[in-house]
């Protein structure tokens, strides 16, 4: 009990120690950006993208969806070891605004639930698939407690777009936006170098989303 207990301290020290933000990391940041991606968990791409933004010393905001976060729950306590945050993408990505109040409010409650049945916590952030919103949408966020998140820029990752289309996109970012990506494509995971060394160059960081603001902010 004594080694295992002494293990998960260690083992946290070193979670801690790798995503903490050090005071000299923070005065050389001039402005925070919101990294996202979205329409994770998965075996297939999720573990490759926490290992390249670890890499290059980036966070972001992690939007899975609930029937991915029930499937893969240790992808899901992946991102949150690797020092990311987990919003709430919807249970199976449909086009909300043509659905109901009660359908709205499954989708939304059931990956609030599956998410934190996976170890990701209970979420404050929502992004609605597409985009798309309305005032039923807006009003089964409020009722969970949800900062509807969108987008200042998109990446366009999910039409194809190229690895440098990409790192453009991110270098369009001014403090405090927020920009969409998505887990699957493949030039998106070959971006993120390029990405972190655009944003160091601007005197940029990646935070993470406020809920009270839908800002990007100092981590906290």
């Amino acid at each position: 009990m004594r080694r295992l207990s002494a293990f998960v301290a260690t083992a946290a020290i070193a979670v801690a120690s790798a995503v903490a933000v050090t005071p000299a990391q923070a005065a050389a940041c001039g402005g925070y950006v919101g990294l996202t991606f979205d329409d994770g968990p998965s075996n297939a791409h999720t573990p490759a993208i926490l290992n390249a933004l670890r890499q290059n010393g980036l966070r972001a905001t992690m939007f899975n969806e609930g029937q991915y976060a029930a499937a893969y729950p240790a992808q899901v306590r992946a991102e949150v070891s690797a020092g990311m945050w987990v919003g709430n993408h919807s249970y199976t990505h449909p086009h909300l605004t043509q659905q109901s109040q009660a359908q709205v409010d499954s989708e939304i409650s059931r990956t609030q639930q599956a998410i934190a049945a996976a170890g990701g916590g209970t979420p404050r952030l929502f992004r609605p698939p597409y985009g798309e919103t309305n005032a039923t949408v807006q009003s089964v966020e409020a009722k969970y407690g949800l900062r509807q998140i969108i987008w200042d820029v998109d990446s366009g990752d999910w039409n194809n777009a190229s690895v440098s289309a990409i790192v453009a996109a991110n270098g369009r970012l001014q403090n405090g936006q927020v920009i969409l990506m998505h887990e699957w494509p493949a030039n998106t995971l070959s971006a993120i170098p390029q990405i972190a060394q655009n944003l160091a160059s601007r005197g940029l960081c990646a935070g993470m989303i406020s809920p009270q603001t839908g800002r990007a902010v100092a981590p906290g």
